[in-house]
């Protein structure tokens, strides 16, 4: 019973019904109980089209039949159904997120190309420049690193990039800040999330 109320599989939604997250259906529980958020009952009908959406309240919630599709845990009061999408009730941003610094998202920022010879490079083929060294005070910044074929980076070593004779395609940037609901996947494939989350 702990493994299905530790699993990712309710989609959190602002007052805006806006996705912003993905919780426990313990987390979910809580956050019901305290009146921070209150679940989707959903009707799903033919074709997989939602026919009724109804937020619910705690203290109705836990009185719910539970259906043939839903999930549900045992409780002394009998049957409770998981809640697959729940609604933050005081709650109207959509938080926004900027990818993790990691050689992965310089690549994919950098189109895997070499930011000094324009060359389309398999992940192999390339490495982290640094284009103010490290050894010159430069930091792991998003401002300060770019993707850049090995031979070119080991050319380069330890200078800028004019003194070895090289020049950037583009000067490098931070990306931009993406809405959270932007990142949100539906990994459990939960039918009800398709209402809300984009693929």
């Amino acid at each position: 019973m702990t493994d299905i109320l530790n699993k990712t599989t309710v989609l959190v939604l602002n007052r805006n019904w806006q996705a912003i997250g993905v919780r426990t259906p313990a987390d979910a529980f809580c956050q019901m109980a305290t009146n921070v958020a209150t679940a989707l009952d959903i009707e799903m009908g033919d074709g997989a089209r939602a026919e009724a959406l109804r937020p619910v309240p705690w203290n109705e919630w836990i009185t719910l039949p539970v259906r043939e599709r839903d999930a549900f845990v045992n409780t002394a009061r009998g049957r409770i159904r998981l809640p697959t999408v729940i609604v933050a009730v005081n709650f109207a941003r959509v938080p926004v997120k900027r990818p993790k610094l990691s050689a992965k998202t310089i690549r994919e920022r950098d189109g895997n190309r070499c930011q000094y010879t324009g060359r389309v490079l398999r992940v192999e083929e390339g490495s982290l420049d640094h284009v103010l060294p490290r050894s010159r005070g430069g930091r792991d910044t998003w401002e300060n690193l770019v993707w850049s074929s090995k031979d070119v980076n080991s050319r380069k070593g330890d200078r800028l990039p004019h003194e070895a004779g090289l020049t950037l395609l583009s000067t490098p940037r931070a990306p931009k800040q993406l809405p959270v609901s932007a990142l949100i996947r539906n990994a459990h494939g939960v039918a009800d999330w398709e209402l809300f989350v984009k693929e």
